[in-house]
């Protein structure tokens, strides 16, 4: 090893021979195998070396991902910075082949740095120059990280709809054969009985509220649900509870099917009816969920211009309504929902698809949290010119040590590969900042109840009509 060997290095460059002679007589060489570890993460930085031959890998240990940095080779300095700043080692060095490093003890550097001006004004241009690489290197793993961490969200968020996509559609093939085969012989009895002219008034009126399907609210939609499900019962006909919220859809109720009473298609007519509206309905839920895939792309290409998206009138419940609609794939699996909403909760001001993800965001969580069966309370009530969106879940509670992280980004209590950690820290932000509300969360075991306080109009901002 020879004074050519540390000019190689930018460092090194502008001392004089007899500089450079000093820092040798004071170093030692230092000789590795491919794999020996030349520094590790965490231990004191007693020492710089010079790299004379080889090649060395940068890691960094962080959480549980090991983060490939850098490469160094021959003439570079490394385990200056740790040095200079007496600070533990930030990464792990290790040598990817056979080398020849020069160990410089921390007494030999400071000596030459109080000892000559050229060294020390050396030292600061490469402080300087490691300090931007290093800027430079970090931004890009944030780009990096933010990048996996938005593909993550991505494809959690596509997961949902696009499931319920494929089942429906599954579905539908089967509810489609039904109704062929209810078609035919429905057909064949008009024309065996000569009813072709009911027949034909019947499929009008049929089509007629298949084109038409009725916009109802939850509560709406509930009460008359229970009673054409009554209705029939009361009339004996098979699988009520299935179909009924489906005719209930498309404006179907006891008064209106009464008069096929009078003739001999009574129980085929409402079978055929019931299978109908069953085939419609999931043809619309499979466009629903689609639309949503595509609502999930359309959010994440326009992710950074979050202030342009409609404020509109939204119904609460509906929102609500909806997500369990996407959501019930999971649900059935043994979570019960229990409703408790209030018949005169206002319409309010608000950015309706954003408030969907944090009710989503809410109920996937709850879900989780109890394992997939138990029970989740919705109750809605209006308060001082605010409405006050209660989710709870029966599930094991929030541990107290953890409650005041909740909302931070990144932060999952969840196995890797289950949670991105940034679910309630969206919701949070879109309903403290996005709609001036308050998303509160009061927990203990057996009982986690999330608390969305959203004010009735968003102050000095524009509605879209």
């Amino acid at each position: 090893m020879n004074l050519n060997d540390l000019r190689k290095s930018p460092l090194f460059q502008g001392l004089s021979d007899e500089e450079l002679q000093q820092l040798m007589d004071m170093a030692e060489p230092v000789s590795l195998r491919a794999g020996d570890i030349l520094i590790k993460q965490g231990d004191a930085g007693d020492s710089a070396y010079v790299i004379i031959k080889g090649e060395f890998e940068i890691q960094k240990q962080s959480g549980q991902s090991l983060i490939k940095i850098d490469v160094r080779n021959p003439g570079d300095v490394v385990g200056e910075m740790a040095l200079l700043s007496r600070a533990p080692r930030s990464a792990t060095i290790i040598s990817k082949t056979d080398s020849e490093t020069l160990r410089i003890p921390q007494d030999a550097f400071e000596k030459l740095l109080l000892s000559s001006s050229t060294a020390a004004m050396a030292v600061l241009h490469w402080v300087m120059a490691r300090l931007t690489q290093n800027e430079s290197l970090l931004h890009q793993q944030e780009k990096m990280a933010a990048l996996g961490t938005m593909s993550a969200g991505l494809a959690h968020e596509l997961n949902n709809p696009a499931a319920a996509a494929q089942r429906g559609a599954a579905e539908l093939n089967k509810i489609l054969m039904k109704w062929l085969v209810l078609t035919h012989q429905i057909i064949a009895k008009a024309f065996q009985e000569n009813q072709t002219d009911w027949l034909k008034k019947f499929m009008d009126e049929a089509t007629s509220h298949f084109a038409a399907p009725l916009k109802l609210n939850a509560l709406e939609k509930i009460d008359l649900v229970d009673q054409l499900q009554a209705w029939l019962e009361a009339n004996h006909i098979e699988s009520a509870w299935e179909v009924a919220p489906a005719m209930v859809k498309f404006g179907w109720n006891g008064e209106s099917l009464e008069h096929l009473k009078s003739t001999t298609f009574f129980d085929l007519s409402i079978q055929w009816l019931g299978i109908g509206c069953l085939a419609i309905g999931s043809l619309f839920e499979v466009q629903e969920t689609a639309q949503r895939i595509s609502q999930i792309v359309h959010a994440m290409k326009s992710y950074t211009y979050l202030d342009q998206a409609p404020l509109l009138e939204v119904d609460i419940h509906d929102g609500l309504e909806n997500t369990l609609v996407i959501m019930q794939h999971k649900l059935k699996e043994g979570v019960t929902i229990k409703r408790d909403y209030s018949a005169d909760l206002p319409r309010i001001e608000a950015y309706a698809s954003e408030l969907n993800q944090v009710w989503t965001n809410i109920i996937d969580n709850a879900i989780d949290a109890m394992n997939g069966k138990g029970e989740i309370s919705l109750r809605t009530y209006p308060e001082d010119n605010k409405v006050v969106i209660e989710i709870t879940d029966n599930g094991p509670g929030i541990p107290d040590e953890i409650q005041a992280r909740i909302y931070e980004p990144f932060f999952t209590t969840k196995p890797p590969g289950k949670g991105t950690g940034l679910g309630l820290h969206i919701s949070h932000d879109i309903v403290a900042n996005r709609h001036h509300g308050q998303l509160l969360v009061e927990s203990k075991p057996g009982e986690t109840k999330f608390k969305v306080i959203l004010p009735v109009r968003i102050q000095n901002t524009p509605l879209v009509e």
